[in-house]
């Protein structure tokens, strides 16, 4: 079964972690509050509860090519613990399997440029400091 299609100009931002729906409700509202326009596409469906990035990978590239989609956000159990709610940007395009955590405050800048291609997701993977978070450009 193929991954849900996103919104046309947002990003599919998948749920994984299903253990507090408080924190899922607090993610969603940290992305829609980061900026005036929506940028996110939420599944919650439990057939992804603990799905792996590489997963997703294998799922994706097994989808048909007009079904695939070139990234997504998880909100795994890192991004509900942690009160930036960085979620776990995933690569399923040019390098499947790349990740980078994303806090919700950078959220909208990434995923308007990811969708009208306009910078790869290598850019902003390239800028992710030591502990693989993308904190700006300028943050390194």
């Amino acid at each position: 079964m193929p991954l849900p299609q996103p919104d046309d100009l947002t990003s599919l931002v998948l749920r994984t972690d299903f253990g507090d729906e408080g924190a899922w409700n607090a993610v969603r509202a940290a992305l829609d509050a980061a900026d005036d326009h929506p940028h996110a596409t939420y599944v919650s469906d439990l057939r992804f509860a603990g799905v792996g990035v590489q997963d997703l990978v294998a799922e994706e590239a097994a989808a048909d090519e007009v079904e695939q989609i070139v990234h997504l956000f998880l909100a795994d159990a890192a991004t509900m613990k942690d009160p930036g709610h960085p979620l776990l940007a995933v690569d399923l395009s040019d390098e499947p399997g790349r990740t980078f955590r994303v806090p919700a405050r950078w959220f909208p800048d990434i995923s308007a440029n990811l969708c009208i291609a306009n910078m790869d997701f290598a850019e902003f993977a390239d800028a992710a400091d030591g502990s693989g978070t993308f904190r700006g450009f300028d943050q390194r």
